[in-house]
């Protein structure tokens, strides 16, 4: 995309740029340091289960305020308005929940898995456990297909770079320094970084808010969402903006992304303790609604600022806008709004919190691969320093896949769409695993298999995948079904297929042990 026609000149300048040399040349020392502590699997993936509740809840919010959830959040302000907020009031009340409850982190966290899939094999046998790890690894990798799409789009955005292989050059580095920090540093580094870019990133966001507020003042930011969007601009429950089934999947998806998500559950894996794993969220409840309202509401200062510019408006508001346009907005919004210096701040922290999420996310992932598919497959005999340098070696190859996967995939639909549709290729199966195995006896393996194998009909909610079928249903519809299809599959096995009794009493994770 190219904003010279419209005359738009970025504010980023040569001391922005130092500022994110310096920023992000500190983060790669903290991996290099951070290495020294890494004795065994357990530090590398978990942190040595030693995080207590400040740091726990720092992490846990800082790895979700990523760059990708930035931008992600802006499109959907941008694209809905006002209306875009219940996604993230609906993810804060169900984090609370299950704070308040502890419901299902509780009890992995109590059986000391590291892993969902881990818990599979518990609970269900080593054969859920490779089949629910793989599918847990593919559906994470292809989730975060789009990552350094994002990041792209940011960087041209904010800097004002039009040309192409600029932008490649920064984003390989970029993706270099991830994986150079990450494999060196594992859990640990993570866990050092996402405090320290929570802070930066949390402070700056919101003096953005307020620059924009002061500029565009809010009457007219208001009127002007009135004027674009009308009543669906402030309604989500209004058909011709997001409608109840949108609203409907984005209260499953916010128990998802706190309790069955692996990234966040590797949160509370690593807690010190289940009261830790409690107060963890509770807290975290906040930052999971904040990390989706200040964003969105930066898009929606960006689509008042685009319809008061003449060139911006041609460019970014119309019916037939590609969501690569779209998800622009947000950022050369902050490059039109933020001073010298403030902006290279920002942009700095923004690109740590790409390097935050790109961290554990890799990590999680290829920890999956090792730990629950490769070692179970090979019979256990994966040393715990082999195990660790496996890691480091699948950590290379996912960042060589998102890089090429984000070149090649057509996106089609707006960013959080795709993720939320890649992601329950996962966590439909998961959630109806994690659900009836830890709260009912019944549940049974050939139940566990049949809803992790039925979680596949997510793709039929992806943009290219519905346009070459030609399926005139939305993505929530596909989401909403398949999670029914999956619980169904999972009581109807189960009753269909009991366990055998393997002697003695099964102890679900819900139970103290005797």
């Amino acid at each position: 995309m190219n904003l010279e026609a419209t005359g738009i000149e970025s504010n980023f300048t040569a001391l922005d740029w130092a500022i994110v040399v310096v920023y992000l040349s500190a983060s790669v020392l903290i991996g290099f340091y951070a290495n020294r502590f890494v004795r065994n699997m357990a530090d590398y993936v978990v942190a040595g289960r030693a995080l207590r509740s400040n740091l726990a809840i720092a992490t846990m919010v800082g790895s979700e305020l990523g760059l990708v959830t930035v931008m992600y959040s802006a499109q959907k302000g941008f694209t809905g308005g006002f209306a875009a907020f219940h996604i993230g009031l609906v993810a804060g009340i169900v984090t609370l929940l299950v704070g308040l409850t502890g419901f299902i982190v509780v009890p992995l966290r109590r059986m000391g898995v590291m892993t969902i899939p881990e818990f599979y094999e518990r609970r269900f046998g080593r054969s859920a456990r490779v089949l629910g790890g793989a599918i847990l690894a593919l559906a994470g990798i292809l989730n975060m297909g789009l990552f350094l799409k994002a990041g792209s789009i940011f960087v041209t955005g904010l800097t004002g770079m039009n040309s192409d292989v600029e932008l490649k050059i920064v984003m390989t580095v970029l993706l270099g320094l991830v994986l150079l920090y990450t494999i060196l540093g594992g859990m640990i580094s993570v866990v050092i970084t996402d405090y320290v870019q929570f802070v930066v990133l949390a402070f700056g966001m919101l003096a953005a808010c307020l620059f924009a507020v002061q500029q565009l003042g809010w009457d007219h930011i208001v009127s002007t969402v009135q004027s674009l969007k009308g009543n669906e601009g402030f309604d989500p429950f209004k058909a011709e903006g997001f409608g109840a089934d949108y609203v409907v999947w984005m209260v499953f998806l916010g128990l998802i992304s706190c309790a069955v998500w692996q990234t966040a559950v590797m949160r509370a894996c690593a807690a010190e303790s289940t009261k830790v794993v409690k107060r963890l969220y509770i807290w975290s409840s906040i930052g999971f609604m904040i990390r989706f309202l200040i964003p969105n509401f930066l898009g929606v200062c960006a689509l008042v600022y685009m319809a008061g510019h003449s060139g911006l408006r041609e460019v970014f508001i119309g019916d037939d806008v590609a969501s690569e346009v779209s998800m622009a907005a947000m950022p050369v919004f902050l490059s039109q709004l933020l001073p010298v210096g403030f902006i290279g701040l920002i942009g700095a922290a923004m690109l740590a919190a790409f390097m935050s999420t790109h961290d554990s996310y890799l990590l999680c992932w290829s920890s999956v691969l090792t730990q629950d598919v490769i070692a179970p497959s090979t019979g256990d005999r994966l040393s715990g320093r082999g195990r660790i340098v496996l890691t480091r070696m699948l950590v290379a190859l996912i960042g060589v896949f998102l890089l090429v996967w984000s070149l090649w995939y057509p996106l089609g639909q707006d960013l959080w769409d795709y993720m939320t549709i890649t992601g329950s290729v996962y966590f439909t199966g998961a959630f109806a695993l994690l659900l009836f195995g830890i709260y009912w006896k019944r549940a049974s393996r050939v139940g566990a298999h049949l809803a992790l194998v039925s979680g596949f009909a997510a793709v039929l909610g992806l943009a290219p995948v519905r346009d070459a079928l030609r399926l005139d249903v939305s993505a929530e519809v596909v989401g909403l079904s398949v999670v029914s299809l999956c619980i169904v599959l999972m009581v109807v096995g189960s009753l269909l297929f009991p366990d055998r009794p393997q002697g003695g009493r099964q102890v679900l994770a819900t139970e103290e042990p005797a």
